[in-house]
């Protein structure tokens, strides 16, 4: 399964769960970059995937939110 895949389920998991609640923000591409050791593009496709499935909002300027 790609990284991107991966790292889609770890995040998923997070707001699923209720760890991440709605209106959450996520910490930034650089900190999740350097917290699960991998690239910025593939923050950055996973995030692409939480988006499509709804789960989270990008609000350019300001961040990812649950």
């Amino acid at each position: 399964m790609p990284l991107y895949h991966q790292l889609r389920e770890l995040l998923g998991e997070k707001i699923e769960s209720g760890e991440w609640e709605p209106g959450h923000r996520l910490p930034g591409e650089n900190d999740l970059t350097v917290e699960f050791g991998v690239s910025r593009a593939t923050v950055r496709q996973a995030m692409q995937l939480l988006e499509n499935q709804g789960l989270v909002e990008r609000v350019q300027g300001r961040g990812t939110f649950v």
